[in-house]
């Protein structure tokens, strides 16, 4: 187990350091730069301010003391905002995106997947029928269409709910069901199909004919081998909720880390960029192994380091 996880640190590292070169190679083939206006700077205050932030470097060395700092967990300077660092603007953002994260989950696996259980039960009925229907739209459906129909309806036309900002419970209704929208749908449809193809397995049907009681040969036996590719998506999943949807955030205007990530892009602030690319990539990864550790929990017969 010891060189199993040691093996997937070393790749998370190498993983970190791939992204991180793409990542400063991409933003330093836009055009212009973090203090490129529409009204230009005088020359000799850029100068000066390129200085500052060394930015005068060449880019090898740029990237060098950048992975300096990163690995002190030091993300550098915001160069948008004065006398904020990446560091903070992703302890202030992070909460946010992170609230509404954990809430857009729990609705996603606490509804997702005993629908799709019920669903699979109830396969070719008028109930499987109409979930299937919906789920079929919640997948086509982009989570910002979702969103805007919240704030027109319920925001605009019958004023239930707050259309902007997070400063009350009702307020969380909107961006966490924009948020669910695909993710819910996708758990509903995956677990419906990996429980249709468990109960046709000849364990479960031996299971019956030895007389178990329909419920024990569902719970014990089939949602527990069913949810083994539910897991491998929630995991994935929750990196990409938590972290914060950038165009939900954007539509219901939630101060989260997906806010600072599309106006770090539009000022071109290259340590927000990077540092908010790492801080995601990170998470993604850490999520995935933790996966790796549910397979066993749920699947004793899955051993660390082997296939699955």
């Amino acid at each position: 187990m010891a060189t199993y996880f040691l093996k997937r640190i070393v790749s998370m590292v190498v993983t970190i350091i791939l992204i991180t070169i793409i990542a400063f190679s991409m933003m330093h083939t836009i055009p212009g730069g973090p203090f490129t206006r529409e009204r230009p700077v005088p020359p000799e205050i850029l100068r000066a301010l390129e200085a500052k932030y060394n930015l005068d470097d060449p880019l090898p060395i740029q990237y060098l003391n950048y992975m300096k700092g990163l690995v002190t967990f030091d993300l550098g300077p915001s160069y948008s905002k004065v006398g904020t660092t990446v560091n903070e603007l992703i302890t202030s953002g992070f909460p946010s995106s992170a609230k509404i994260g954990l809430l857009a989950t729990l609705l996603i696996v606490g509804l997702g997947v005993p629908i799709g259980v019920i669903s699979a039960l109830k396969q070719n009925s008028k109930l499987d029928y109409f979930v299937m229907i919906i789920a079929t739209l919640g997948i086509t459906v982009p989570n910002f269409v979702i969103g805007t129909a919240i704030i027109y309806f319920f925001s605009g036309k019958l004023g239930w709910l707050p259309g902007f900002g997070l400063n009350s419970p009702l307020a969380y209704i909107g961006p966490v069901i924009a948020l669910s929208g695909y993710s819910l749908s996708f758990i509903s449809r995956l677990t419906r199909s990996s429980m249709l193809e468990v109960l046709r397995q000849d364990y479960i049907r031996t299971a019956r004919a030895n007389g178990i009681k329909e419920f024990s040969v569902i719970a014990r036996h089939a949602v527990k081998n069913g949810l083994i590719p539910v897991v491998t998506y929630i995991g994935p999943m929750i990196a990409t909720i938590l972290t914060g949807s950038f165009v939900v955030e954007r539509v219901f205007a939630v101060p989260g880390l997906g806010r600072h990530f599309v106006e770090s892009i539009t000022n071109r602030d290259y340590t927000t960029i990077m540092g908010v690319t790492v801080f995601y990539a990170a998470f993604y990864m850490i999520m995935v192994l933790l996966v790796d550790i549910a397979y066993v929990i749920i699947d004793p017969r899955i051993k660390f380091g082997e296939d699955k």
